[in-house]
């Protein structure tokens, strides 16, 4: 099978374990061949957790949860020395910490404190963690997928906006149709029924899918061509959230903050990941709309003005994409 028939066979798989959830499978898996970390947003019980772990049972990965707590430390996460005595001999060892994989949820991440959350930094933009003076490489395959809940603010810690700006894209999960949650209850009631079935009924699981399809496909996607037009539209559509009265007097009074340019090069990686799923080797002006959401959610501040009169980042979003003009 060529990489591209691996991935969309790891998209069905999640398909099966996630219903009613189609546009965050796709988002995981860009996440994926972008090599870029997630945030991933939702209200309790909407398979945020399901989806990550979905995604790492059928890769040939190493995956670790992370369940963050307001009393986990640093070094919880990133490992810390260890004093060993042995045959007469002491030394300190490093102790490797869960970050130390290649696919790491971090759960609830808004409950750990600032300090906690800033272990992460490193690793997730740098690739590795250091420890005592020493530095340890992450893996080749190494991925953060974060989790929040956006209606606890009891005991949470809002995550810095330097931490916000590192995760490649901001992926929200809703409440599915009730035709999908009837879906839900079958699955889930299935589950249980093979869970409790004789060994001998059990069905065997599908071979899981190599990392070197994702390296396989992070080559082809590196490939994809994009024209001048497009880089010049992505760049427009990033900075019409710096300038936005240029193009209106109401979006100006709605935005405090505008994207960085890692927005520009987040919209580049996953509208070239979009256009590659899509079977195509080069990038439209839709690739670009389809997932232009998902980098600006965490990227743009919204004023008071803003948030007064209802509007979400979503909102922000669409008003740009309905002003900006392709080249």
């Amino acid at each position: 099978m060529s990489a591209h028939d691996q991935i969309l066979d790891l998209k069905v798989r999640m398909g099966q374990s996630i219903i009613g959830q189609v546009d965050v499978i796709d988002r995981l898996i860009i996440g994926l061949l972008a090599n870029g970390n997630l945030l991933v947003e939702g209200l309790p019980g909407l398979a945020k957790t399901r989806a990550i772990k979905a995604m790492a049972k059928n890769l040939d990965a190493k995956f670790s949860r992370v369940q963050f707590t307001p009393d986990l430390l640093p070094s919880d996460v990133t490992g810390t020395e260890v004093y060993v005595q042995s045959e007469g001999k002491a030394e300190f060892r490093f102790d490797p910490g869960p970050i130390f994989a290649n696919i790491v949820l971090a759960d609830e991440i808004n409950r750990a404190p600032a300090k906690v959350q800033a272990a992460l930094l490193e690793a997730m933009e740098e690739r590795q963690v250091t420890v005592a003076g020493t530095t340890h490489k992450m893996e080749p395959l190494f991925i953060v997928m974060a989790t929040q809940n956006p209606i606890e603010q009891e005991g949470t810690y809002p995550l810095p906006e330097a931490q916000m700006d590192r995760f490649l894209m901001h992926v929200n999960i809703t409440y599915p149709p009730v035709e999908d949650e009837v879906e839900v209850i079958r699955l889930v009631r299935g589950e249980e029924q093979a869970a409790n079935a004789p060994a001998q009924g059990k069905k065997e699981k599908p071979p899981v899918i190599a990392q070197q399809a994702v390296f396989d496909a992070r080559a082809e996607i590196g490939q994809i061509h994009v024209s001048d037009a497009m880089d010049r539209y992505m760049a427009d559509l990033v900075y019409a959230t710096r300038t936005p009265t240029k193009l209106s007097k109401e979006l100006g009074n709605w935005i405090e903050v505008g994207a960085s340019p890692r927005a520009s090069l987040a919209l580049d990686k996953c509208s070239r990941a979009h256009a590659w799923m899509a079977g195509r080797d080069y990038v439209d002006p839709q690739d670009v709309r389809a997932i232009a959401h998902d980098v600006f959610r965490h990227r743009v501040a919204l004023s008071y003005e803003a948030q007064g009169d209802g509007k979400v980042n979503d909102d922000i979003t669409d008003e740009i994409i309905k002003l900006v003009a392709l080249p």
